[in-house]
């Protein structure tokens, strides 16, 4: 199969409110899949169905060949799930949480894959301090890293920047790369369009319970009118200023 998830005309409501009313996509083994959508537009909502943690009114999903609501626990063992809140134990230090999920995971070698994980997440320094007194950007590169035990085909990402620092961002976009380059899966749910534009193979967006639009950024970019050809200066964005300024303090 080449693709990784397959949704046709998935349907979800609450009481009265009609959440999702026939979503359809696909995602491709191996790429970067962003979905965007303002808040409370279902991008949560679709993430949880897929994911088996809800159940669909109507419609039917596949993830990594297994139907969602027929074969649940399949789902559950081909993928990971980092939600938009770390799912950290801030008791236990760094490694103690890795060590934990790979020991629930079953797994023999548990010590290594943490040492293995901290290392590639550079978290070896932090290793054996307490989550709770890791940064914003750390706890998130953690969190990804508990669902990477295992070595999971397909990762969901739900909104994984979101309430983190310019700096912090970008150490979780350089790392949603890496898994791309070395193979993984990656459904990102997102509601900032550069994150889409920075990651994804393929974007697609979610509005009023439909995706109304789904494609390569080259191709959405086709959708609009040609750019009108204007001479003007380029401004520094406020996030290149604060990077700007925090790249010199560290190096003096």
């Amino acid at each position: 199969m080449q693709n990784a998830i397959q949704v046709k005309g998935l349907q979800k409501s609450y009481k009265q409110l009609h959440v999702l009313k026939g979503v359809d996509l696909e995602v491709e083994r191996g790429s970067i899949f962003a979905l965007l959508g303002s808040n409370g537009s279902g991008k949560t909502t679709i993430v949880e169905i897929l994911t088996t943690l809800l159940k669909q009114d109507g419609g039917k999903a596949t993830v990594n060949g297994f139907d969602v609501a027929l074969k649940p626990d399949n789902v559950r063992q081909s993928i990971s799930l980092t939600g938009q809140f770390a799912a950290i134990d801030e008791i236990l230090t760094g490694r103690e949480n890795l060590v934990m999920i790979a020991r629930l995971r079953h797994l023999s070698n548990s010590s290594q894959v943490a040492n293995d994980l901290l290392q590639r997440f550079g978290l070896t320094d932090a290793a054996d301090r307490k989550a709770s007194t890791y940064s914003g950007g750390m706890r998130r590169r953690l969190d990804i890293a508990m669902s990477l035990v295992g070595g999971s085909p397909l990762i969901f990402l739900d909104e994984p920047t979101t309430g983190l620092d310019p700096e912090a961002r970008i150490e979780v976009w350089k790392m949603v790369k890496e898994l791309a380059a070395n193979g993984t899966t990656v459904f990102l749910t997102t509601q900032y369009l550069d994150e889409a534009e920075q990651l994804a193979d393929r974007i697609a967006i979610l509005h009023e319970g439909r995706i109304i639009v789904s494609g390569a950024l080259a191709e959405l970019k086709k959708l609009f009118p040609s750019a009108k050809i204007e001479y003007i200066e380029k401004q520094p964005t406020l996030e290149e200023i604060f990077l700007a300024i925090i790249g010199k303090k560290e190096k003096n």
